[in-house]
């Protein structure tokens, strides 16, 4: 199982925009791609369905899926949202990250 954190603010913001989408009763899901400007991406976006083999995680009644190419990826982050004017969005901590790039959305190990 993997081992990753949403910060009490992640969990409401993911909740909220959950609620909206077209996938109301599904799940956030985090991933990790190819590509990036350091190699590999993260990808959070909202699912329906839950495929075999993921990871099934939940933070204050938000379910979060993880596949498991993506899961030897994420384990130890902390995903947490800012709403600042000048940094607003989800952020994520990698401590096992070698090189980030200077957007916070890829990264290598």
């Amino acid at each position: 199982m993997v081992n990753l954190e949403l910060t009490e603010a992640a969990t409401k913001k993911a909740k909220n925009l959950l609620a909206a989408s077209e996938h109301a009763d599904g799940a956030l899901r985090v991933a990790v791609r190819n590509g990036g400007c350091s190699g590999m991406r993260y990808e959070l976006l909202f699912d329906g369905s839950r495929g075999d083999g993921d990871d099934e995680l939940e933070f204050d009644g938000l379910k979060v899926w993880v596949d498991p190419e993506s899961a030897t990826y994420l384990d130890g982050i902390t995903i947490d949202f800012t709403d600042t004017l000048n940094d607003a969005g989800f952020k994520i901590n990698h401590p096992g990250a070698a090189e980030t790039c200077g957007c916070g959305e890829s990264f290598a190990l």
